[in-house]
């Protein structure tokens, strides 16, 4: 039978789990009301902690945005970096799997309420457009400019104008991020269906 951990172990364990609170609250604040609009003290609210506390793992608001995409977003490609480089199977089955993976990633959930935030806010706070761009477009440009070199050499991809621009691989994915944000209720879109449209647009175009 295991024996319940003894009182004194429990603040150290909430203490270590408060900043992925915080992130977690963050997020969620973020994502419904913006960057500017959004106030720590809500944070703090949801979080349910004082305000005061924020201050102890974040020293702004920015710095936290900042945590928040890092923490769902940086850590999620960075880890997908190792499936990709790993991966077996032929080319169009791993375009599949990041595609997929990138509409679980951004479309129809909270992150892409940060995407929003870039659109509209980003003048504000081009700090955190540059984050972005570095830490999360640039690599996940990245990982299909390694994809597509990988199909290429193996001949199952062809060496054409398409090829040669991968950001056009992921645009329908931001297509459907701002159709969710903008349209949804008008003229929702059937994701899974769309998906396989992209998917199926995408191995056509690049096929050898």
């Amino acid at each position: 039978m295991t024996r319940p951990q003894p009182d004194s172990q429990k603040p150290k364990r909430r203490k270590a789990a408060r900043p992925g609170e915080i992130i977690e609250a963050g997020l969620q604040e973020f994502a419904t009301k913006g960057l500017a609009a959004a106030r720590l003290e809500d944070i703090a609210k949801r979080a349910g902690i004082a305000k005061g506390t924020i201050y102890r793992y974040f020293d702004s608001k920015e710095e936290l945005f900042m945590a928040v995409v890092r923490s769902r977003v940086v850590l999620s490609l960075d880890q997908f970096e190792e499936t990709v480089a790993n991966f077996p199977g032929k080319t169009d089955a791993l375009l599949k799997l990041v595609l997929t993976h990138f509409y679980k990633q951004f479309v129809g959930n909270e992150i892409s309420g940060v995407i929003r935030i870039l659109i509209v806010e980003g003048p504000r706070f081009p700090d955190l457009v540059e984050l972005y761009h570095r830490e999360v477009t640039s690599k996940g440009v990245t990982i299909l400019s390694h994809i597509i070199k990988r199909g290429i050499e193996r001949g199952e991809i062809r060496d054409g104008p398409a090829a040669r621009e991968p950001r056009l691989i992921m645009a329908p994915t931001i297509m459907a991020v701002l159709w969710g944000l903008t349209f949804q209720a008008q003229d929702p879109i059937d994701i899974e269906q769309y998906l396989n449209a992209h998917i199926d647009m995408i191995l056509h175009g690049l096929s050898a």
